[in-house]
């Protein structure tokens, strides 16, 4: 994508997420979201048809960043699984800093309520790779496993945003390793 289309986009996508912050999403005008950002109507128009092809790009931005920060320890050793991981490789807090208004937004239902549900089922899904690479209880059925870590792992982000960001992303990356650490460690004495 060409530097300019990627710097209005940006200033699009910082727009609407800095009017989320004092207006609902129904009360967000094209108009506002052009204003915000600085930069003509007719320009917002040739990339989107209307807010919510903005909304859903911004959101579909976030969902491929968020996959890519929980494959980066794949992508940097092709030998890795799960059972290696380490704090310092675990990125999705690194993404949710990054996306740090977004995630307000989403955590404040101001980005549509199931969108929780949809954070939650990425998640589930990158999880659930993992899960069918080890060895867990063959009575155990994969997909409650996963979806009980997914909302786990959603749930370490909702308390990092209810608390304002207080902890760093290094610290509550450790706390999930602990945490992912402590429970392999029940798991494994019974």
């Amino acid at each position: 994508m060409d530097r300019r289309i990627r710097k209005t986009k940006k200033a699009f996508y910082e727009a609407f997420l800095k009017l989320l912050e004092t207006q609902n999403l129904q009360q967000i005008t094209v108009t506002a979201i052009v204003k915000e950002a600085d930069v003509n109507r007719s320009t917002f128009y040739k990339h989107y048809t209307e807010k919510e092809d903005l909304l859903n790009e911004i959101i579909e931005s976030v969902l491929g960043d968020l996959q890519a920060a929980y494959n980066d320890p794949y992508q940097r050793d092709t030998s890795f699984n799960a059972q290696n991981l380490q704090p310092y490789m675990i990125k999705i807090f690194d993404h949710v800093y990054k996306h740090q208004l977004f995630y307000r937004h989403v955590i404040s239902s101001k980005i549509s309520p199931n969108f929780q549900n949809r954070v939650c089922h990425v998640i589930q899904d990158l999880v659930l790779r993992d899960a069918t690479k080890s060895t867990i209880p063959k009575d155990l059925n994969p997909s409650i496993l996963t979806s009980y870590q997914a909302h786990a792992i959603f749930g370490t982000i909702v308390y990092w945003v209810e608390n304002n960001f207080s902890e760093t992303s290094d610290y509550m990356s450790k706390q999930l390793f602990l945490i992912l650490k402590t429970q392999h460690q029940l798991d494994s004495s019974k």
